[in-house]
């Protein structure tokens, strides 16, 4: 189905009957991505005694608890409180759903024993576009990202002074396919985080913060899905939390 939109005074048209998912699915499989040193999820049945919310076990209905992480188990959005010492929930940080993206391909460089994506990198594979959201896929674009194991392994990240073109640039919401912006173990850090919501202190919080800014991490791109412009639409739970497991959705410009 083709619609127009317009959407910050442009007019764009889009097949809504064609839309590119570009979350992880959460599940308590061995298949599901983990990060931050956690176990996977938990989906299970509620017990009551002898009795068991299962329609296998008995009841009329299938009626299951869930324990998971956010941050750990899959793609997911945060918002500035995952970093500050005052409380800012996603639910209330993000107010409106549809952005234009740019899709982009970085290989991050080599820096030592770390895999870095810089500034060149980003400015260079935006050229003169000026999106709402960055949408960056990492090469080798592995099929080992829905599943692996990410603890431990010092995955590639987001090189500060890149986080800082991205916040310079206007762009309110970065999404990537790694299990943070920042280095897996930099001393709690956090220099591409406080960078891209331009948080100076998180104890004493400055008026320019960017509190309606997300980050949406975890994310995969399938190798078909090709570089540029698109339509975003991304979807959180209503969590009132730092984060919440989202599902961001691709719509490609006619």
């Amino acid at each position: 189905m083709k619609a127009t939109i317009t959407h910050q005074n442009k007019t764009f048209q889009v097949d809504l009957s064609k839309p590119i998912d570009i979350s992880l699915p959460l599940s308590n499989t061995e298949n599901n991505p983990i990060a931050w040193y956690i176990e996977k999820p938990q989906i299970e049945p509620v017990r009551f005694g002898s009795w068991v919310g299962s329609v296998n076990g008995g009841a009329t209905t299938n009626f299951n608890n869930i324990f998971f992480n956010p941050h750990g188990h899959g793609t997911h959005t945060e918002c500035l409180g995952h970093i500050t010492k005052e409380f800012f929930s996603i639910n209330q940080a993000l107010k409106t759903f549809f952005f234009t993206a740019q899709l982009i391909s970085i290989q991050p460089e080599q820096q030592g024993e770390d895999f870095v994506i810089t500034k060149n990198q980003i400015e260079k594979a935006l050229g003169n576009s000026n999106p709402e959201a960055i949408v960056i896929r990492t090469l080798p674009n592995l099929e080992e990202k829905k599943s692996k194991n990410y603890s431990h392994t010092n995955p590639p990240y987001l090189h500060e002074e890149a986080a800082s073109f991205i916040r310079e640039s206007g762009i309110q919401h970065l999404l990537i396919d790694l299990p943070s912006v920042d280095k897996e173990k930099d001393e709690g850090k956090l220099l591409a985080h406080k960078a891209f919501w331009n948080v100076k202190d998180v104890n004493d919080l400055n008026n320019d913060a960017r509190k309606n800014a997300t980050i949406t991490e975890l994310i995969f791109v399938d190798e078909n899905v090709k570089d540029g412009s698109y339509l975003l639409n991304l979807q959180i739970a209503s969590f009132e939390n730092d984060a919440s497991p989202s599902k961001p959705i691709l719509f490609k410009l006619l």
